[in-house]
């Protein structure tokens, strides 16, 4: 395989996370929403963990657990951030 087409295997992977991404946050903005109705926190350090747990059990490498947990530390986050726009009642 040439470095063009691992190129284009990247940029193709790269898309799919955008779209992804996308979708979580999404989600993220309708749990935000029953979360607003039930009057309950946005942050939810219990489920943060499971999620990071989750993901470190189900990892097959070559990523090592630290950098999945960073890398999904920085997706909930940003899920958060966004439960938060909604709560305030700005978007």
């Amino acid at each position: 395989m040439t470095i063009d087409e691992i190129r284009e295997n990247i940029d193709r992977l790269d898309s799919e996370l955008l779209r992804i991404f996308n979708e979580r946050a999404s989600l993220a903005l309708r749990i935000g929403e029953l979360k607003k109705g039930l009057g309950l926190p946005v942050y939810d350090p219990a489920r943060e963990k499971r999620i990071f747990n989750r993901m470190t059990q189900e990892n097959p490498g070559p990523l090592d657990d630290d950098a999945i947990v960073r890398l999904f530390e920085r997706v909930v986050d940003e899920s958060r951030r966004l439960e938060r726009i909604m709560t305030a009642g700005e978007h």
